[in-house]
């Protein structure tokens, strides 16, 4: 396995060999019929017992090297999907195309789009680990589930009744040298509010909220990176406050797990003088990029 980024001050070149090629397959979450495809194709070159199911969930096995036949069996858990987002003016199609990924001083990185290092990295260790004749080892038992990003979906479904192991080793965290032993859970919540449509005559307001940092929602929530919905929301609260206005449209975030780094809103107001009263806003906050429209 070549790395192909030219690395050779790393020492785990095999890594990162497959981490790249992991990235050149599109593998964001509920896309994971090539990538699961791939796993089952390593697994078959490598003569290794392997199960595939229908939700694309992958357990490769790997018999105890000689001398540790006895040795308790260890299970390796990552997950094969990624959190797909995207700079503004990028072009890509995360159902077809790859990562372009460099190399930035010490930094792994993919230009304009997320890295896929949640969970790549985890896939691509046990490939290296798995694909070794140097590492001797128990029984290994690889569990390589879809859609963790979105709620965990794969976990819910695959059926791991041919394990042995009953230690595992989730490789899943984002700081080198820390063993976690719990983490924190989450919730999808679906909100319907109703809502009367109608048709009226008055000024027509665009403003969006951009240019924010937006990061993980659970690796990175303890930054306090703003959040475009949140301040959004105290704007509107700001200026239904002082004027009559009426929403026309209200779009913002791509992703449960991300946070939003951009949010869009178009009003409708009879106030002759909203965008006055946007602009007096705006002096309030100066990282609010306002546009507007008559």
């Amino acid at each position: 396995m070549k790395n192909k980024l030219n690395l050779p001050e790393l020492e785990s070149k095999k890594v990162f060999a497959y981490f790249e090629k992991l990235a050149e397959i599109p593998h964001g979450s509920r896309n994971t019929k090539q990538i699961s495809d791939y796993l089952v194709s390593f697994a078959k070159e490598h003569e290794l017992e392997y199960y595939q199911d229908e939700a694309n969930n992958i357990v490769i096995i790997k018999e105890a090297s000689a001398g540790y036949e006895n040795a308790d069996p260890i299970i390796m858990q990552g997950h094969m999907d990624m959190v797909c987002e995207k700079e503004k003016g990028v072009e890509i199609d995360f159902e077809k195309d790859g990562l372009d990924l460099y190399v930035d001083g010490d930094f792994l990185k993919a230009r304009g789009t997320t890295l896929g290092g949640d969970d790549g990295i985890a896939v691509a260790y046990i490939l290296a680990i798995m694909d070794s004749p140097e590492i001797a080892h128990p029984r290994l038992e690889a569990v390589i589930t879809v859609d963790e990003e979105i709620g965990m979906l794969g976990a819910e479904v695959i059926d791991l009744s041919m394990l042995k192991g009953h230690k595992m080793l989730n490789i899943d965290s984002d700081v080198e040298g820390h063993f976690l032993t719990s983490c924190a859970g989450g919730m999808t919540v679906d909100t319907v509010i109703p809502v009367t449509w109608q048709t009226q005559q008055g000024y027509s307001v665009g403003l969006t909220v951009t240019g924010l940092e937006g990061g993980h929602s659970g690796s990175e929530i303890d930054k306090e990176h703003a959040n475009a919905n949140i301040l959004m929301g105290r704007v509107l609260k700001y200026l239904f406050d002082r004027m009559e206005m009426a929403i026309v449209s209200f779009a913002g975030g791509l992703k449960d797990n991300a946070i939003p780094r951009e949010r869009r809103w178009n009003c409708w107001s009879t106030h002759v003088r909203v965008k006055q009263k946007l602009l007096s806003r705006r002096k309030k906050r100066q990282n609010f990029w306002i546009m507007f429209r008559n």
